[in-house]
């Protein structure tokens, strides 16, 4: 009888050890993510002509918000983010005298290039992979950028669940306005969908402002392989400002040869 204690105290001590909710640092957190659309990123033809934001004939009747998914995979030291669908440029094509006689045909059309985010989480910083061009064409960029979070978070009393997480209410200077942000200490990373958004611990589950909103609708407790959201592959180290004008270099190429395709037919 006088050993009972310690026996259990030992088998408590070891089924904690091999717990898989303390043993597992990995899963999956899915994002439904809305944002206002900036029309001059929009490519609009009548008729074969491009037209712009302020133009009489640019249509009145595009949606001005587009919504996607995100998805975030992660284990301790790396997180992988994903996107689907709301990526690309549209192009709406009206056919008929003065653009009016047609009927409207918007196209998605995608990316002219692959795109990756990285985050180191233990070193806090993004590492974007850019591949541009096809098979034996392809190369790929990498650059490194230091998370430099925004200042002035207000921490408020106010929380609530979110994707079955408590979260606390913040409040932060960001863009010109003051974006609010929902975030738990509750899972074991620290990581925002917005960079500058990343609190000192804990991960984001919302993210609301004029402009756009992140929202977490799941989080899922998979095993994740740490090879699946490591960066891997040759690649070509660039700088960020390097990196932004080869990706607007094939936009304009994937563009320009758009229209050529567009004017053709």
């Amino acid at each position: 009888m006088k050993n009972q204690p310690i026996k259990m105290l030992l088998l408590g001590l070891s089924t904690a050890l091999v717990s898989p909710t303390l043993a597992q640092t990995s899963g999956q957190i899915s994002y439904e993510v809305a944002r206002k659309i900036d029309p001059s990123a929009l490519r609009i033809m009548i008729n074969g002509e491009a037209v712009k934001p302020g133009d009489p004939n640019f249509p009145t009747d595009i949606p001005d918000t587009r919504t996607f998914q995100q998805k975030v995979t992660f284990t301790d030291k790396y997180a992988k983010e994903t996107v689907e669908g709301g990526g690309g440029m549209m192009v709406r094509q009206v056919m008929g005298p003065g653009g009016g006689g047609g009927v409207p045909k918007t196209t998605q059309l995608g990316r002219p290039y692959e795109e990756t985010s990285y985050v180191d989480l233990a070193g806090q910083q993004m590492l974007t992979y850019l591949t541009v061009g096809k098979d034996k064409e392809a190369q790929t960029y990498t650059t490194k950028t230091p998370i430099k979070r925004a200042e002035g978070w207000q921490l408020t009393d106010q929380t609530k669940k979110i994707a079955g997480f408590q979260c606390r209410k913040a409040t932060v200077p960001y863009q010109k306005e003051t974006y609010t942000v929902w975030f738990t200490t509750d899972l074991p990373i620290t990581y925002s969908p917005i960079p500058q958004l990343t609190p000192e611990r804990g991960v984001v589950l919302m993210i609301e402002s004029s402009k756009e909103q992140f929202r977490a609708t799941k989080v899922a407790n998979n095993g994740v392989a740490e090879k699946d959201v490591t960066p891997s592959g040759s690649a070509q180290a660039v700088t960020e400002e390097k990196l932004k004008d080869i990706r607007e270099k094939a936009r304009a190429d994937f563009q320009q040869k758009m229209m050529m395709n567009m004017e053709q037919n």
